[in-house]
């Protein structure tokens, strides 16, 4: 079990993983993927059970699955640095015929890889088939999947909060990062969705709070009381507050850099804020 410093290190190096892959390519989004370093590390360092002899059917196994897939730089780095493939290929980040494209793919058969996710709105209603899929199968492992608050604009996302509830999917862990932001600004200023624990609960799911989305202690204590609620009849939401741009002080409080690398001088910055934990690639 890895301590509190050493999931801190190991978040850190991620996110030198994400600014100098987005840098090399001048392409793909840094923002969301550092504020979810911290979540993403939790996952795959301490809180889901699987095997990195990586299988599509991912029997007795948790499930992740990624909705929000334009944060595959954090994905991408964690995926690696848990050993489902060799942390150098981060190098080829949407590069011509690399696995790792700007938004996961199955085609590529990239090990960690379940469902490609390019278009927002769509990862619930995997996630929610393959939790159905355990039951059936008599598999108590738990299915996870990570969300945008902007995607919940989506009316898919919708349709399938009901479907779950209605069904009883309760060995489900649907997370949101809350940072409030999207491409074009303000969740609010874009089109206010109100309070998400109120709609969430109206639609008949459970809602665990996460106030402090940047703090693993946080994160990690969220999702076990997460975990103490599935089995219970009823799907599992995490509400996790993050700050886009986590870590690197110059692309915090603000949407700019949703989807936007940084340049040569700003990547050293933003390298200096974080530095070399575990080597990089």
């Amino acid at each position: 079990m890895p301590t509190t410093q050493q999931l801190q290190e190991f978040t850190q190096q991620v996110r030198r993983d994400i600014v100098r892959m987005v840098h090399a390519v001048n392409s793909g989004h840094p923002g969301g993927s550092l504020g979810c370093a911290e979540f993403f590390t939790c996952l795959y360092q301490e809180i889901m059970d699987y095997s990195t002899d990586f299988s599509m059917d991912g029997k007795n196994e948790d499930l992740f699955f990624l909705s929000n897939g334009h944060i595959s730089p954090v994905y991408y780095s964690v995926l690696a640095r848990s050993g489902f493939f060799p942390v150098a290929e981060l190098d080829t980040f949407r590069k011509l015929d690399s696995r790792l494209q700007g938004h996961p793919t199955t085609h590529e058969h990239l090990p960690g890889i379940r469902i490609a996710s390019g278009s927002l709105g769509q990862g619930m209603s995997v996630a929610i088939g393959a939790a159905q899929a355990k039951k059936l199968d008599g598999d108590n492992k738990t299915v996870y999947s990570l969300h945008g608050d902007g995607e919940l604009q989506e009316g898919q996302i919708w349709e399938a909060v009901m479907y779950a509830a209605a069904k009883k999917v309760d060995n489900l862990i649907s997370t949101v990062d809350v940072n409030e932001k999207q491409i074009d600004g303000s969740t609010d200023e874009v089109l206010a969705m109100g309070s998400l624990k109120a709609k969430f609960e109206a639609f008949g799911w459970d809602v665990v709070e996460i106030a402090e989305g940047n703090n693993v202690e946080a994160v990690l204590a969220g999702m076990a009381e997460a975990k103490s609620r599935t089995g219970n009849g009823k799907p599992v939401c995490v509400l996790l507050r993050t700050e886009m741009g986590n870590g690197v002080d110059f692309m915090m409080h603000t949407h700019a850099w949703h989807g936007k690398a940084p340049n040569d001088e700003q990547l050293e910055i933003a390298l200096a804020q974080n530095p070399e934990t575990l080597g990089d690639y």
